[in-house]
This record gives C-alpha cells, sequence and structure tokens, in this order.
C-alpha cells in the first residue's frame, strides 16, 4: 500500500511540473502580461538615474525600469538576444541620466563574469490610464 501511494505523489509531482513547462509564458507574452492595462507614451531618450527603482530583465527581448507607477520599457538597439533574466545589469554612466546611446554590461549572477552587452534603444512610458 505504502508504494502505491509513493508512486501516485510521484506521478503528482512530475505531472504538475510537466504542467507548469507547458504554461510557461513566451518573452513577449512575460512583456505583454506585464503592460497589461497600460498605454504607451512618447519615447525618451534618457531616465533620471535617482529616479529608477527597479529594474527586471525579460529574457532575449527588453528591460524593464519601474520609475513609481510608470514602467519604462527599453528593447535594446543591439544584444537583447543576450539578455537573461538571471544576469545582473551593470551599467556605468558620467552623468545622472542613463541614456538611449548607453550600454549595458550582462553578469552572469552565479559566475560573476561579464556574458554580453546590449546597446540601448529608447525607453517607451506605459502608464495606467485614469
Amino acid at each position: 500500500m505504502r508504494s502505491i501511494h509513493l508512486i501516485i505523489g510521484a506521478a503528482l509531482l512530475f505531472g504538475a511540473g510537466a504542467t507548469e513547462a507547458r504554461t510557461r509564458l513566451t518573452p513577449e507574452a512575460k512583456l505583454a502580461k506585464l503592460l497589461d492595462g497600460r498605454v504607451a507614451g512618447k519615447p525618451v531618450n534618457c531616465l533620471n538615474l535617482r529616479d529608477i527603482r527597479s529594474s527586471e530583465i525579460i529574457d532575449d527581448t527588453a528591460i524593464v525600469y519601474r520609475m513609481g507607477r510608470t514602467l519604462y520599457v527599453n528593447r535594446p538597439r543591439g544584444g537583447a538576444e543576450s539578455l537573461d533574466g538571471n544576469d545582473v545589469l551593470l551599467t556605468r554612466t558620467y552623468t545622472g541620466s542613463l541614456c538611449s546611446i548607453d550600454t549595458v554590461n550582462l553578469i552572469d549572477r552565479n559566475t560573476q563574469f561579464q556574458r554580453g552587452f546590449v546597446s540601448l534603444g529608447q525607453f517607451v512610458p506605459y502608464t495606467k490610464p485614469k
């Protein structure tokens, strides 16, 4: 009887993993879900660094910067295929702004080695309508 419980438990465990794998969102779908209910505004070339609260990497697609209630989406002009959610963004700027002419180094979170870099594009603001 105990082995039946183990077999059933294992089946449920592996079944849950298979379901999760099937429902995993593509990067574009993940970005769309993040932006759901928001409206795109006019792209800007720079963001004030002190106003950026957090950033999120969307694999192979974009970097999303949070500034208050506004999300700024940056689809890099080059290197987007190197974006990985397990990376740390290392940005060197010489002003108080992050701009579309800047590059961002991608550092592997586990090994601490640089994996690549991206050349930023314009920042598209997304806000929720009132």
